[in-house]
């Protein structure tokens, strides 16, 4: 019995599918997830996805679709999340290579349920960007999302489209995607959490650790990503809804905009007229500025200094807690220094690690 679990956006939103098969289904067999290589500049310096070529050691399942097992490792200087993952979770995680568009991916995806003859087929998103129009001003990240809706609205077979945190992203307001959501399908618990902890550990996904959090009864107002975004925790965070995905695509102009695209770089055009941007260019430019920046030494007594009046201001904004990411970047670091920041801050200020968010206010007054 095999399920399988396109993850919406890549990331976190595939360890957010791991926490999901557990908890509906416990060790009634195991998921394969699709998903993407593309950890946004939090652990990979190279902007946009990896493909398949970008890899060694990956694993045929069908002629167009490679799982990336414990062993495969991304050619340098590219990095990726996913061989972790795989040694640390018992799921198989098969990449979507975004390479040929959405025509591609649809092809990948029509190959895997003739190859899995799936009991369900999922499409599932963290935050609930997916059910974007494209116009909305918070929107940041809408490509990813896009394309596999694109793809998932084309083959011959029945997907059921879930939202899981609404509003986790950061994206778009809890508040814009009520009408939006379907039937309740979970709500996350501590004890779901548990089965992924140790990810929860090391991983960058601001959204799934959101999500997490929620799930274990942290509430107030998260700052994340470098902009500093205010993403409320509320009783809505661990729940996990339904929605149509046919009105999904119809509200997705980017979506539909890219259903025949063969190439990712046809997708990004499509992504610059509708929503004026492309997410990957934005990687681009920053990468560019990462490139040209020192490392900043990881100086204790600094980085605490600096931690102190971060903390004091974000708490004159109403912020409750944020992440570990957002600290590495306020503090300037590197996204590789993430880890050693939050070993210091863990063993320094124990008492304000709410896992795996930072608590804001127990020593900035």
């Amino acid at each position: 019995m095999t399920r399988l679990i396109v993850a919406a956006g890549g990331g976190g939103d595939a360890v957010a599918a791991a926490m999901l098969d557990a908890a509906l289904y416990g060790d009634d067999g195991r998921a394969v997830i699709f998903t993407y290589a593309w950890d946004r500049l939090l652990v990979d310096p190279l902007p946009g996805p990896r493909g398949a070529a970008d890899f060694t050691g990956l694993a045929p399942l069908t002629p167009a679709v490679w799982s990336v097992p414990a062993t495969a490792r991304p050619l340098a200087p590219a990095a990726s999340t996913l061989p972790r993952l795989a040694a640390e979770l018992l799921h198989t995680f098969a990449l979507i290579d975004p390479y040929h568009g959405a025509e591609g991916i649809t092809r990948q995806l029509e190959e895997l349920i003739r190859h899995l003859e799936p009991e369900s087929i999922d499409l599932l998103d963290v935050g609930g960007d997916i059910l974007a129009r494209g116009d909305e001003p918070t929107l940041k990240s809408p490509l990813a999302d896009a394309l596999t809706l694109a793809a998932c609205c084309q083959v011959n077979a029945p997907v059921r489209l879930l939202v899981a945190g609404p509003g986790l992203d950061g994206e778009l307001p809890a508040a814009d995607l009520h009408d939006l959501l379907g039937p309740l399908v979970h709500t996350f618990t501590p004890g779901d959490v548990e089965t992924i902890s140790s990810v929860l550990e090391w991983h960058p996904s601001e959204a799934t650790g959101m999500l997490a959090a929620t799930a274990r009864g942290i509430r107030g107002t998260c700052e994340v990503r470098d902009a500093g975004l205010p993403v409320p925790l509320t009783d809505e965070g661990p729940t996990v809804h339904e929605a149509d995905l046919d009105e999904a695509l119809a509200r997705n102009a980017l979506a539909r905009s890219i259903l025949t695209t063969a190439t990712l770089d046809e997708a990004e055009a499509c992504s610059r007229a509708v929503t004026g941007f492309s997410e990957i260019d934005y990687e681009r430019t920053k990468s560019a500025r990462l490139e040209d920046q020192s490392l900043v030494p990881l100086d204790s007594k600094t980085i605490l200094t600096q931690l102190t009046r971060f903390e004091a201001e974000a708490w004159g904004r109403g912020v409750t807690h944020t992440t570990f990411r957002r600290i590495t970047e306020t503090v300037g670091l590197g996204g590789d220094q993430r880890h050693d920041l939050r070993e210091l801050l863990v063993n320094s200020r124990f008492e304000q690690y709410d896992a795996p968010l930072w608590r804001i206010g127990a020593k900035s007054g």
